[in-house]
C-alpha cells in the first residue's frame, strides 16, 4: 500500500493553489477596460436658470388657447377663475418645463418652484420679465449683458459692446467668470482694442478697428509688405525692416532663439550672434559695360541697365524698330502704276463733274476707277493682302 500523505502538506498543496488562482492574470489575460469619456462639464447655474424660463415660456405660448378642459367652460371661467392665470395652467406649463433627462433643471425647479408660484400669482404684473425678477433678483445667479461676476462688474470696454465688440467676456451674463477678454485672431489688449502679434492696424476710427496680417515672417509690422517688418517670429532676423531667415544665414546655430549663430554662410556678415544679409552693392561687383547690380539674399547678380538688353553676353542699347509705311516696300514700277491711277481718277472726277452728273459719264468714271484697281491689285496682291494680315 502506499505511504499516505501527511494532513499538515495536503492543506498546504491546497492552499497554495488557492492563493495562486486568486492572483490577478498576466495583463495580456485580463480583460481590458473600454476607455472611459470625461463627464460632459456642468452648465453654469445661470444659463440652466435661463433654459427654464425659456421652456417656461414656449409653455405658456402652448396654453394661451387652453381652458380647463371640463365639459362647461364658461361656467367654470365664471366660478373658478380665469384659465390665463389659473393654477391648472401654471402646473401644466411646470410639468413639461424640464425635460425627463436633465437633473439639473429639474433641481433648479424644485429649489425655485414656490418662487415661480409667487411670481404667477402675484408679481406678474409688476415684474413682466420672469427671466430678471427670478434669474437675475431672486436667486442672483446671472447679471445683465454686459457684466459679469458676483457683483456684476462691466466687462473691459463698457456694458455696451463689451471686449470691444472683437472678443468674448469670460462670464459674462453670469454671477461668475473672471471677465477677462479672449480677443478674436488678430486682436489683443484688456478689452481687445488692440492688433495681436502678427497683424497691423489697417484701418480705425472712434469705434471700430481692423487688424490685418503682417507678412508671414514678421511678428509685428506696420504695414502688409516684407519690407514693413519691425519685429520678426522666432526662427528669424530683422536686417533692414526685411526678416533673414536664420536657418538659410547659419552654418550653426548656438540656441533656438532668432539670429543666434556660430558661423555665418557666404553673403553674410557676422554682427554680434546674428549673420546680416551683406550688400555686395554697395561696392562695384560688376565689371560689364551698361550692366547693374542687383542684391539678392544671401548674394547678387549682374543685370543690363535700363534700355539695354543681353546679347551674346554683352549688354547693347535696345534697337526700337521704325513704323513702316504701308508703300515703303512698293518696287519703282509699282509707285509708276500707282500714279497713273491716281490721275486717272482726277481725270474721270473732273469729266464726271463737267457733265453735271451725267449717268454714261458716272458709269465710264466707275468703271476706269475698277479697271484700274485691278490691274494695280493684279501685280502685287499676294504682297497686298500678307501686309494687311501682318498689321503693315
Amino acid at each position: 500500500m502506499a505511504p499516505r500523505p501527511q494532513r499538515g502538506l495536503l492543506q498546504a498543496l491546497l492552499w497554495g493553489l488557492s492563493f495562486f488562482f486568486s492572483l490577478p492574470g498576466p495583463v495580456w489575460l485580463q480583460p481590458s477596460l473600454p476607455p472611459q469619456s470625461s463627464p460632459p462639464p456642468e452648465p453654469h447655474p445661470c444659463h440652466t436658470c435661463r433654459a427654464l424660463v425659456d421652456s417656461f415660456n414656449k409653455g405658456l405660448e402652448r396654453t394661451i388657447r387652453d381652458n380647463f378642459g371640463g365639459g362647461n367652460t364658461a361656467w367654470e371661467e365664471e366660478k373658478l377663475s380665469k384659465y390665463k392665470d389659473s393654477e391648472t395652467r401654471l402646473v401644466e406649463v411646470l410639468e413639461g418645463v424640464c425635460s425627463k433627462s436633465d437633473f439639473e433643471c429639474h433641481r433648479l425647479l424644485e429649489l425655485s418652484e414656490e418662487l415661480v408660484e409667487s411670481w404667477w400669482f402675484h408679481k406678474q404684473q409688476e415684474a413682466p420679465d420672469l427671466f430678471q425678477w427670478l434669474c437675475s433678483d431672486s436667486l442672483k445667479l446671472c447679471c445683465p449683458s454686459g457684466t459679469f461676476g458676483p457683483s456684476c462688474l462691466p466687462c473691459p470696454g463698457g456694458t455696451e459692446r463689451p471686449c470691444g465688440g472683437y472678443g468674448q467676456c469670460e462670464g459674462e451674463g453670469t454671477r461668475g467668470g473672471s471677465g477677462h477678454c479672449d480677443c478674436q485672431a488678430g486682436y489683443g489688449g484688456e478689452a481687445c482694442g488692440q492688433c495681436g502679434l502678427g497683424y497691423f492696424e489697417a484701418e480705425r476710427n472712434a469705434s471700430h478697428l481692423v487688424c490685418s496680417a503682417c507678412f508671414g515672417s514678421c511678428a509685428r509690422c506696420s504695414g502688409p509688405e516684407e519690407s514693413n517688418c519691425l519685429q520678426c517670429k522666432k526662427g528669424w532676423a530683422l536686417h533692414h525692416l526685411k526678416c533673414v531667415d536664420c536657418a538659410k544665414a547659419c552654418l550653426g546655430c548656438m540656441g533656438a532663439g532668432p539670429g543666434r549663430c556660430k558661423k555665418c554662410s557666404p553673403g553674410y556678415q557676422q554682427v554680434g550672434s546674428k549673420c546680416l544679409d551683406v550688400d555686395e552693392c554697395e561696392t562695384e561687383v560688376c565689371p560689364g559695360e551698361n550692366e547693374q547690380c542687383e542684391n539678392t539674399e544671401g548674394g547678387y547678380r549682374c543685370v543690363c541697365a535700363e534700355g539695354y538688353q543681353q546679347m551674346e553676353g554683352i549688354c547693347v542699347k535696345e534697337q526700337i524698330p521704325e513704323s513702316a509705311g504701308f508703300f515703303s516696300e512698293m518696287t519703282e514700277d509699282e509707285l509708276v502704276v500707282l500714279q497713273q491711277m491716281f490721275f486717272g481718277v482726277i481725270i474721270c472726277a473732273l469729266a464726271t463733274l463737267a457733265a453735271k452728273g451725267d449717268l454714261v459719264f458716272t458709269a465710264i468714271f466707275i468703271g476706269a476707277v475698277a479697271a484700274m484697281t485691278g490691274y494695280w491689285l493684279s501685280e502685287r496682291s499676294d504682297r497686298v493682302l500678307e501686309g494687311f494680315i501682318k498689321g503693315r
